[in-house]
């Protein structure tokens, strides 16, 4: 069984429409939906944003559930100028940007795992499938809302991920955060979270992150709008190709 989590339920609404043999279950203030997309067993559930919020459903995932993997999608904001909106990143390296024990540990240092960063495992099926997704977004997407949101020639990446409590609208705030994490190439609020639960508990993790904007002074696109006829069926056809 798969756990599919996005931090808003437009991220992953495609998908809820095509689940089958559906049941729900509410457990803190989430509800997990159960049931087979795409003649696979899967659970889907929304976290809300943030680290916490998205520890707590993984691990509720974790605990309650026959989970196999975890996958976590949705959208995030570009920190390198070779991204577009519309592009996909699949999860190399997953850094908590904002933690910072020292002197006692390094900075990003995850006190007592000795790691400053996760690492996801064997992503060569999601990164077949995605780029497999590219090759044919357009029977997904509406002409319209691409061109609405400038999405021409969408491309797959797999690159590292910078996750913390804060949504970056500025430069300065990129500036920074090329500066202390390099390799980063977008920024969001869960990914990392995720992958430190999953790492604790031992759970093949993915994080998928279709970028929405270039986190920067003109970040004030409508996200539930982007999220709900762009980001969710990027998902809706990414797992197609990935459960087929």
């Amino acid at each position: 069984m798969t756990g599919i989590i996005s931090a808003m339920q437009e991220e992953i609404q495609a998908l809820l429409n095509k689940l089958k043999n559906i049941s729900t279950i509410t457990k803190g203030m989430r509800t997990y939906y159960t049931g087979t997309l795409f003649d696979k067993k899967v659970v889907l559930v929304f976290s809300r944003w943030g680290k916490v919020a998205s520890a707590v459903t993984t691990t509720q995932l974790i605990n309650d559930f026959n989970i196999d993997e975890i996958i976590f999608t949705g959208v995030a904001g570009a920190i390198k100028p070779k991204l577009n909106i519309g592009d996909i990143v699949i999860g190399k390296k997953l850094f908590q940007y904002d933690m910072n024990a020292s002197p006692l540990f390094e900075p990003f240092e995850i006190p007592l795992l000795n790691r400053k960063f996760l690492e996801t495992k064997d992503a060569e099926k999601l990164i077949n499938a995605t780029n497999k997704f590219v090759n044919s977004y357009k029977l997904y997407i509406n002409p319209k809302e691409a061109k609405n949101f400038n999405i021409t020639l969408p491309k797959v990446v797999y690159e590292d991920i910078a996750s913390g409590d804060q949504f970056i609208s500025s430069v300065d705030k990129i500036k920074h955060l090329n500066s202390i994490l390099p390799t980063a190439f977008c920024v969001e609020m869960e990914g990392a979270a995720v992958a430190q639960v999953c790492f604790e508990y031992k759970v093949p993790f993915s994080i998928i992150r279709i970028i929405s904007d270039k986190a920067n002074n003109n970040a004030t696109i409508d996200f539930p709008k982007f999220a709900n006829s762009i980001a969710s069926n990027y998902a809706l056809g990414i797992f197609k190709n990935y459960f087929n």
